[in-house]
């Protein structure tokens, strides 16, 4: 007995399943990171901000820096390094005006150009940058010693980015709790999703489930069209025994001749050469299910067409899906209603399956979403919502085909590689 080939259907829904959960945690673990980071970059500003201008606004300061360098450095850098070592700024720096520092956290610095931006603190107001110093990058504030309304000196206090990451890493149990959670919850999401869908499927790889709902869809399509064509049938009937009662017998064969030329004509097109039957059967049917809702049926067919590389299965699930789309799409349209089937093939070989309809069209942002599963524009409860144009190109692509959409009228172009004559 052959083995399936191919990973299951069930196997298939749960590696999916896993992999876009196990996406999502690392991408909220990514968002929870930078969101700490952005967290801990604000909060280092607003405290470097707010300690720079307790010590600006200290009188002891300002008193110090009216006397000479040595003396201002003696009775500031203390007081800097007190609160370097209570708070949790890595650096504390007063400066003169033209950036000569006064305190620094290397003594060894002290008299030295302070590095970073200080016009605007000079100019009376308060920057807070990132940038890089003697102690590396750092989150820094500058603001203004004022005195009597003058500007006399500067304070700059900063935390160097190192720091940030310290806490930021003290952040990161818990985005990393969060991720691993919802990756946990995740994998017995996918798992539980996994068993029912083996319970539905068994061990079936995906292409067997394709080509059961493919066979469904089948069965529903060709049934829906025999059923039409049957009351069809059965209205031409009934008409010709009430036109041979009345003594019009010209009149009810002229009717039955007439339909079976028709009948006789699309076959002809379809089944010669080496043509689907089914498929033209498919057709008979369906251009009676269009006349049942008022829809005109056209046909533009080439001549003995041969059958393309598609089972009778697929073919007849592809062709039917289309003709019901282009059926309900004009049936819900405006006057004129006609939907028109087309079937050529080109010099290279290719069969080409046109579908037009009258209707009003696919909107430019549905384009992709209308051959998505479990999408539709038709109502809830409708037969097929959501199977058909996603079944038609899961067929397509299988066959190595292209399915394309185009407006003005609304087409659906399906090219297929010819099955070889034997």
């Amino acid at each position: 007995m052959a083995q399936a080939i191919g990973p299951s259907a069930a196997s298939r829904v749960f590696l999916v399943f896993l992999a876009a959960v196990v996406a999502i945690a690392g991408l909220l673990g990514v968002i929870l990171t930078a969101d700490a980071q952005a967290a801990e970059r604000a909060e280092a500003e607003a405290l470097t901000l707010s300690l720079a201008r307790t010590i600006a606004a200290a009188p002891d300061v300002a008193g110090a820096l009216a006397t000479t360098d040595a003396a201002a450095s003696a009775a500031l850098q203390p007081l800097a390094v007190e609160v370097m070592d209570t708070t949790p700024l890595d650096f504390v720096t007063i400066m003169r005006t033209d950036g000569i520092r006064l305190t620094h956290r290397d003594p060894a610095q002290i008299g030295g150009t302070y590095l970073g931006t200080i016009d605007d603190a000079v100019a009376g107001g308060t920057i807070t940058e990132e940038f890089t110093g003697t102690l590396g990058p750092s989150v820094r504030s500058v603001v203004p010693i004022i005195d009597g309304g003058a500007v006399i000196g500067l304070v700059a206090a900063g935390v160097t980015v190192e720091s940030l990451w310290g806490q930021v890493w003290q952040r990161l149990p818990f985005a990393l709790g969060v991720a691993i959670a919802l990756a946990a919850i995740g994998a017995a999401a996918a798992w539980f999703a996994g068993r029912i869908t083996r319970r539905v499927a068994g061990d079936l790889p995906v292409s067997a489930v394709r080509d059961a709902v493919s066979s469904y869809e089948s069965v529903r399509t060709l049934g829906e069209a025999l059923r039409a064509q049957t009351h069809e049938h059965g209205n031409r009937m009934h008409t010709a025994v009430a036109l041979i009662e009345l003594g019009r017998g010209d009149e009810a064969a002229e009717l039955l001749t007439e339909t079976a030329r028709s009948s006789q004509e699309l076959v002809d097109q379809v089944v010669a050469r080496d043509g689907d039957p089914t498929v033209a059967a498919l057709l008979l049917g369906k251009a009676s299910q269009a006349k049942e809702r008022g829809v005109q049926w056209r046909t533009d067919m080439q001549p003995g067409i041969p059958r393309t590389t598609l089972t009778p299965v697929d073919a007849v699930s592809l062709v039917g899906n289309l003709v019901d789309n282009g059926i309900d799409a004009a049936a819900a349209g405006p006057e004129p209603r006609w939907t028109e089937v087309g079937m050529a093939q080109t010099v290279a070989g290719d069969i080409v399956l046109t579908f037009r309809d009258s209707g009003t069209g696919v909107p430019e942002s549905l384009r992709e979403k209308v051959f998505e599963h479990g999408f539709s524009t038709k109502p809830a409860g409708a037969a097929g919502r959501g199977v058909g144009l996603a079944l038609v190109r899961s067929i397509v692509e299988s066959a190595g085909g292209t399915l394309e959409l185009e407006d003005s009228p609304t087409t659906f172009r399906v090219t297929l590689p010819a099955k070889a004559r034997s």
